[in-house]
């Protein structure tokens, strides 16, 4: 019986790090799309999320059937309540990959606002985000897990930053408006996928110590 729901756990464990997996090369290839105005690109991720939300489906009953038939206790059921939690803000993380690339096909329609530099900066470090939460779950990192709750500090200050270059360009040449409100709602998407991966961060130090971080000050929750 303990060898069967451990196998069970390993399949939910896999089937969480494949959807994450996905998620990533999502928001990897809708930035590509962004920068390289490639619209094929963009019309692949926007495909892609089909796939996500098959697999937040399939993760939620895998995790109803632990719950209901194995009756797990203690680190075993942090684990199980903890990776349903982590599927719904994988699949938010998708979305908004989708939100991207569908900003990207109405910026290719248009010539390009500016070189983009900010943007790429902003979601390499978000992506590392990403990765760093998605390694924190797989090694059970506390640690790590802290880290990228602190990193998004970085995110939400280079968002400001943009938005406020943007809100220039519109205010000294109307004609820019549209283009750029459309770039702010890319960075926007970026700092709430940052925000995802903060999410899922915070949940992994409860599944590992026990101990909710979330809403709490940083150095409160050392």
């Amino acid at each position: 019986m303990q060898r069967h729901f451990d196998q069970d756990l390993a399949h939910l464990k896999q089937t969480l790090l494949r959807m994450g997996g996905l998620v990533e090369s999502q928001i990897q290839q809708a930035l590509q799309a962004l920068v390289d105005r490639d619209s094929d690109l963009a019309v692949d991720v926007i495909k892609q999320d089909h796939d996500v939300n098959a697999l937040d489906v399939e993760i939620d009953e895998l995790c109803i059937q632990l719950l209901a038939l194995q009756q797990p206790t203690a680190r075993d059921l942090r684990f199980v309540t903890t990776g349903m939690k982590i599927s719904s803000e994988l699949e938010r993380m998708g979305d908004l990959a989708d939100n991207i690339a569908q900003r990207t096909l109405e910026l290719n329609g248009e010539p390009q606002l500016k070189p983009y530099i900010d943007i790429p900066r902003m979601a390499n470090w978000t992506m590392r985000m990403v990765k760093d939460c998605l390694d924190a779950f797989v090694n059970s990192d506390p640690v790590l897990a802290r880290k990228v709750c602190a990193d998004d500090d970085f995110v939400d200050e280079v968002n400001e930053q943009l938005f406020r270059e943007l809100l220039s360009f519109m205010l000294e040449d109307t004609r820019t408006i549209t283009r750029a409100i459309r770039l702010t709602f890319v960075a926007k998407s970026l700092e709430r996928i940052a925000d995802h991966a903060t999410n899922i961060a915070e949940l992994v130090v409860y599944m590992v110590e026990g101990k909710n971080i979330r809403h709490v000050a940083p150095s409160a929750s050392l």
